[in-house]
């Protein structure tokens, strides 16, 4: 595992598109795994700000909240959409159905959607109980798409982008751990005071499912970008 320390969020998101850059100049990156929340922003920011042209790549998205359509502003497909897509279209650009009433149908698609698309580079965040998509501590590392619940720390983490945590989705469909790790490369960025026991879990302690981003040590390409604020709680 890569660890590039960097000052801020916006050198963050500076050095993550530089990786992704790389890979489409040199033509290993025809599919990105993309991941929504803050962590990221930047990185979008500088896709848009970019002269790169992305009409021939893929995007395929971690997550999308239960009962949300995607033009409801606190989707996560509407989110992808103000961020980067309708700044810089995509051949394709995935994110699970937020209102699909079959549930096994709609795994079974995005599931199958990973498959006919291997993800080259995966942008993941990391939760403050070290969930990478919605996998929470407990869900097996060869987890493929699925429903979940999401746990009180993740809803109280998130009612921040709602007017009152009542409006806060409970459920998600999210990427499995299983698929997260199929991809050939992987850049997690973190950053802040509130990430530190979630990177040490991540780098440093056991795997574990009760630290579900433990298990990118047993990946061969992982490359976190995060902030010394982020990384204060590693011994090395």
């Amino acid at each position: 595992m890569e660890i590039i320390k960097v000052q801020d969020q916006v050198a963050g998101g500076k050095k993550a598109f530089e990786l992704i850059k790389e890979g489409m100049e040199n033509d290993s990156a025809k599919v990105l795994g993309l991941a929504t929340g803050s962590s990221p922003i930047t990185m979008y920011q500088e896709m848009v700000a970019s002269d790169l042209d992305f009409s021939d790549m893929t995007a395929i998205n971690l997550d999308e909240y239960v009962g949300l359509k995607g033009t409801d502003e606190q989707s996560y497909r509407f989110f992808m959409n103000d961020k980067l897509f309708n700044h810089k279209p995509f051949k394709a650009s995935y994110v699970p159905d937020g209102m699909a009433t079959d549930e096994k149908a709609e795994c079974d698609r995005y599931d199958e959607i990973i498959a006919n698309n291997p993800i080259d580079i995966q942008i993941l965040g990391i939760g403050t109980n070290g969930h990478i998509g919605f996998n929470e501590p407990g869900t097996p590392f060869d987890s493929q798409t699925r429903r979940v619940g999401l746990v009180e720390s993740t809803i109280e983490s998130n009612k921040r982008f709602f007017d009152k945590k009542e409006d806060v989705p409970t459920e998600a469909y999210s990427m499995g751990i299983g698929s997260i790790m199929k991809a050939k490369k992987i850049i997690l960025v973190a950053y802040g005071e509130s990430k530190i026991d979630a990177l040490k879990g991540m780098v440093e302690g056991p795997i574990s499912t009760d630290c579900p981003a433990s298990i990118l040590q047993k990946h061969d390409n992982v490359v976190l970008i995060a902030d010394e604020a982020a990384l204060a709680g590693l011994s090395k």
